[in-house]
């Protein structure tokens, strides 16, 4: 039985590249795959995903409005697999949506996102697929420290800890870092520093989502 999967992480932990590696996998067996990407992250240009290693593939946008069963009836017909980048900006009946494909049209459906902005919120697709995901998968990765990041930071153009604006701004390493939620406290003035912790805005933090 096809499944709905929610590969989630924090930043830069690899999501894109493991998402292109698996569609590549699928192809190289014969396989037709389908691709979507949201409309408004066009970082690697419109209707491209990309990784930071340098990989990369052409994607069908979608918008919030978009019906995905109903994109994926018409132009993923016969694919062996369906994948999303950029997941948590899944609408919940777009999270819904992809469910009917795994359940009605009887094809797997792998969905890669973060799972929670710079707040320490839900995304509200991510939220939707921790809830409704047949099969849930963290890809991790490390904050500065060594532990495993589950947090992320985001900086403004001095380098400054942002802790309110817009849910969703794109950017990458130049705009966000992940942390593990102890050193993310400290980051956003929940937790005094240790003594071995890095100052905010030093180089050893902003690089330790690279």
């Amino acid at each position: 039985m096809a499944k709905l999967y929610f590969h989630y992480s924090t930043m830069n932990a690899g999501k894109s590249t493991m998402l292109l590696q698996a569609a590549h996998n699928y192809r190289e067996r014969g396989m037709a795959v389908l691709l979507l990407s949201a409309a408004f992250d066009d970082r690697a240009g419109a209707g491209r995903i990309a990784s930071r290693i340098g990989i990369a593939a052409d994607s069908v946008v979608f918008s919030r409005q978009t019906d995905l069963f109903d994109l994926i009836a018409r132009t993923g017909k016969g694919c062996a697999c369906i994948f999303v980048d950029e997941a948590q900006f899944l609408t919940r009946d777009q999270v819904w949506q992809l469910a009917r494909v795994a359940d009605d049209l009887g094809q797997p459906v792998m969905c890669y996102g973060l799972r929670v902005d710079f707040r320490g919120a839900l995304f509200p697709g991510s939220a939707a697929l921790l809830a409704l995901a047949d099969d849930l998968r963290e890809v991790r990765t490390i904050c500065h420290c060594g532990r495993k990041a589950t947090m992320v930071v985001r900086h403004d153009a001095a380098g400054r800890v942002i802790t309110e604006g817009a849910q969703v701004q794109i950017g990458g390493n130049e705009t966000y870092v992940s942390l593990c939620r102890r050193h993310w406290r400290e980051a956003v003035g929940q937790r005094r520093p240790d003594h071995n912790s890095p100052p905010e805005g030093s180089a050893a933090l902003r690089g330790a989502g690279a």
